[in-house]
């Protein structure tokens, strides 16, 4: 298939790979699928190797598709066809990426092979099998296992896409101290596959194995033809003998464990900061509300918290903080059960509210914590996020750690994580999902006993040392500091652990490193594990350092990290593995994503249906079974991650045909629309002229498209909006009704009905308040019916996009970033462009607050025509 067929088919039907085979898949055999993992002092080393025989008479392209945890690192890749084996190599990641260029313009179909979910990452790639030949596949990954709540979780995730003769997975987990419990857990070690996983202990090694047969692959709960999906997850402890901790030395390294148990709890003073925005509406809201009662009842006599909300306006429960005895927190129950979201977000005066709330009441022999919980970005007071930032860090002065926690997909995460590690605290993306209470509870668990305060780790006889400050350390995590020993001469070398407890300052001194010359026989070939746990250790925190550096110090960390990565062949943010396949076959290039980062879109074999008009400038593409045929009509193509983002908007039919605007229009005052600006305390805003009907939304993913009317006396908003679900439904919004049509059936809904909706299983409505809050698929919007100067209109908002890439349409584009030369130049995408200052109402949310904004022309905001964004009827 060449490139351009590619993009072609991508602006189509975006849908990626899944697990389940193809449709072809049944004509090639996983005849063994074996995944093997040692655990040595808690470092994880996972190899999965998957055997397919291509049965049939031709040649057959054949998937390997592994999810991998968000905290390993992959370090191996290797394919094995007949005698000849291709090697993943490991690249910086311009090199990589300068390599993946050259195969698209050489007409590959070359594509990302990496994506993030919630836990897992996905490993896809694939290769072309000759008739009757074989193929090994033989990936590997590594990761150091954290403590969290007692113990450590090694998650393995296996879901091959079919039923597999020999399927098997071997864990062997080694801890010199011992191991004093484990268990098995997850959806493949319980109910009917119980029976597959057996569990051998001994004193320092647990064995675990799961062996299921064909008819369980096939019986057990929600297995079939594709056989099993699911995680298999093992839970452990350690014994810890000695509560100054406990250091492993190996090769000329050390890592020293420190997890102290025998040590009285410390009384906390925290402060929750609650984005109660108007983003917040709907789930959101409410599972914060179930989540607060939760942690309300966790609070200990002796702890003193407070609340804080905040939207516009910073609106605090209480100005002091509270012990929290039964009737202060009876009280603060109450406030809880009334949020409600309203208004815009700010992010600066309400961090800086909860800093002067802590810092007024400072208490003896306490530990102060402060926990933000946002799901949007900066909207109102200050919005500069790098000012933002400066205004945190400088009130906090390291005194306690802040605690972000991002509530969906559509956070600025990088910001909030970036604020956090900056104040000695960490960044938690909380998924918008049915357990997101229970997440957001999970999280506060982990911080809600500190034991110790400025922990200091000191070393001689030691250098190439990881983070040896840590601003507390709670009960049921760890410590890991690890290092190269000086000359190799263990003699000389010692640890000093210092301190702050409850009631004193304390000191742990000259732990005794054990050597690991001899490992068990069974992991003898595990070679430098613990020179390979500091590296990947020291990448994960110079990572985290370089974002929070600039200029030179930037630089340098980041070369750093980048030649560690190299050297361990790890794939980071910095690499890339490419791939690399029999001649005449796509290179593939995989990257480490992004938290939040989307999957990558790819073609291959899907199976569709469609009618693609005739256009100037378009490949038409017929699919037969999964292949495609091109007649070529002349689309060139560019780019290199996001392969439509290029293409012209003609080029996404059927879904909607771009058409010139109508000519005569009724005359009124434009329509002002805002848009985010990134990096800039003010966003864009533009004017569009009454009357028009505009294409807002059109995602070729699902299928859902949503258009609107503005009014025809203009100022306002739109008097009508038009979404299309899927083929047979359809909602239409006015000032007075809702009507959703679903095939025959239509069903009306007034604005002023309360507490209405409507549910089936492609939609959710919700209407209360001049407020109808839509959730489709992968999208969720909210239209809002607004009155000014006694007439009414609506106005469309988007909670949560169908992707992190520009979509069609006015709300699908992406934030722009422009560079102000003078009050009245900006530069945007390399072009001088004429702006003023002035203001817009953001209508979408219920206060409609007056923001400043930089004005400037349509084309230059969207970055295309007005003609682009019109219709000739809705």
């Amino acid at each position: 298939m060449d490139q351009a067929a590619v993009v072609i088919i991508f602006s189509i039907l975006l849908i990626g790979l899944d697990s389940a085979p193809s449709v072809e898949s049944n004509n090639w055999d996983i005849y063994s699928f074996h995944i093997n993992t040692t655990v040595t002092s808690r470092y994880a080393i996972t190899v999965v190797t998957s055997r397919v025989a291509n049965s049939r008479d031709n040649a057959t392209e054949i998937d390997f598709h592994v999810k991998i945890p968000k905290t390993a690192f992959i370090s191996k890749f290797r394919m094995t066809i007949g005698e000849q084996t291709y090697d993943g190599v490991v690249k910086e990641k311009e090199k990589a990426q300068q390599q993946y260029t050259q195969a698209v313009s050489q007409g590959q179909s070359a594509g990302l092979v990496s994506s993030v979910g919630r836990t897992l990452e996905d490993f896809k790639t694939s290769v072309t099998v000759a008739a009757h030949s074989k193929v090994t596949f033989e990936l590997t990954y590594e990761e150091l296992l954290q403590r969290r709540l007692g113990k450590y979780e090694l998650l393995i995730n296996a879901q091959p896409g079919q039923i597999v003769k020999d399927f098997k997975i071997d864990v062997n987990i080694y801890e010199k101290t011992g191991i004093n419990f484990h268990e098995v857990k997850g959806s493949l070690g319980e109910k009917d596959l119980a029976n597959a996983v057996t569990t051998t202990r001994a004193d320092k090694q647990v064995w675990v194995h799961f062996y299921p047969t064909r008819d369980q692959q096939m019986q057990c709960d929600g297995c079939g033809e594709t056989g099993l999906k699911g995680n298999l997850k093992i839970h452990y402890d350690v014994n810890r003998p000695q509560s100054q901790g406990d250091v492993t030395e190996h090769g000329g390294y050390f890592v020293h464990f420190f997890a102290p148990v025998d040590l009285p709890r410390i009384p906390k003073n925290v402060v929750f900061l609650i984005d109660q925005s108007g983003s917040m509406h709907g789930r959101k809201i409410e599972q914060t509300r179930e989540a607060l009662l939760k942690i309300l009842d966790d609070l200990a006599d002796d702890d003193y918290f407070g609340l804080i909300l905040f939207d516009s306006k910073v609106s605090p429960w209480k100005h002091e903080l509270l012990q929290a005895n039964p009737n202060n927190l009876k009280r603060a129950k109450e406030f809880v059960r009334g949020i409600v979201d309203r208004g815009a977000t700010d992010i600066n005066a309400a961090v800086l509210k909860g800093v002067d709330m802590i810092n007024k009441h400072p208490r003896q022999s306490s530990a102060s914590i402060l926990i933000l919980l946002t799901d949007g970005d900066p909207t109102s007071g200050e919005t500069n996020q790098s000012k933002i930032q400066s205004n945190v860090r400088e009130a906090i002065g390291k005194k306690f750690p802040l605690y972000c926690l991002g509530f969906g997909l559509d956070v600025n995460f990088e910001f909030l994580q970036k604020m956090a590690q900056e104040n000695s605290g960490v960044g938690r993306r909380i998924y918008e999902e049915s357990d997101a209470a229970l997440q957001l509870k999970g999280f506060y668990e982990e911080v809600a006993t500190p034991l110790l305060t400025s922990v200091q780790m000191n070393y001689t006889g030691a250098t190439n040392l990881t983070q040896t400050t840590f601003s507390h350390y709670y009960n049921g995590s760890e410590i890991v500091v690890a290092g190269r020993i000086t000359d190799n001469n263990i003699d000389d070398f010692s640890t000093e652990v210092i301190a702050i407890s409850k009631h004193n300052k304390v000191m742990y001194r000259d732990t005794t490193p054990t050597k690991d010359e001899k490992l068990p026989a069974d992991l003898s070939g595990i070679e430098n594990f613990a020179q390979r746990m500091w590296a990947c250790l020291t990448v994960k925190q110079l990572l985290e350092k370089e974002l929070m550096l600039t200029g030179e110090e930037k630089e340098a960390v980041r070369k750093m990290a980048l030649d560690l990565s190299l050297k361990y062949s790890f794939v980071t943010p910095l690499t890339s593995m490419v791939v690399t396949k029999p001649e005449g076959e796509d290179t593939q290039v995989a990257n480490k994503p992004k938290e939040g980062e989307k999957p990558p879109i790819s073609s291959r074999r899907t199976n569709f249906k469609f009618q693609l008009h005739s256009s100037p400038g378009i490949r038409k593409t017929q699919s037969v079974r999964g292949q495609a045929r091109t007649q070529n009509w002349g689309l060139s193509f560019q780019g290199v991650y996001h392969l439509f983002d290029d293409v012209p908007q003609s080029a996404h039919l059927p879904l909607a045909t771009a058409v010139s605007a109508p000519t005569t229009l009724t005359p009124g005052t434009p329509v002002r629309f805002l848009m985010t600006a990134e990096g800039q305390s003010l966003p864009l805003c533009f004017d569009i002229p009454a009357g028009h009907s505009v294409r807002l939304l059109q995602d070729p993913t699902s299928g859902v498209s949503m258009n609107g009317e503005l009014t025809s006396e203009g100022g306002n908003g739109f008097q009508r909006i038009i979404i299309c679900v899927n083929a047979s439904m359809t909602i239409e919004f006015d000032t007075v009704k809702i009507t959703v049509k679903d095939g025959q059936d239509t069903v009306s809904f007034m604005w002023t009905d309360k507490d209405a909706d409507h549910t089936t299983d492609s939609l959710s409505l919700i209407i209360r308040d001049n407020e109808a809050d839509i959730t489709m698929t992968t999208i969720r919007a909210v239209i809002l019916l607004h009155w000014q100067h006694g007439k009414s209109f609506l106005w469309p908002a988007i909670r949560k996009r169908p992707s992190e890439n520009a979509v069609p349409g006015i709300m699908g584009k992406l934030s722009v970033a422009y560079e102000e030369i003078q009050p009245t130049k900006l530069r945007i995408q390399g072009q001088e462009v004429d702006a003023s200052r002035d203001s817009a109402k953001d209508y979408s949310i219920k206060a409609a607050p007056k923001v400043r904004c930089q004005l400037v022309e349509l084309k230059f905001a969207l970055q295309g025509e007005l003609s682009e964004f019109t219709l000739l009827q809705l």
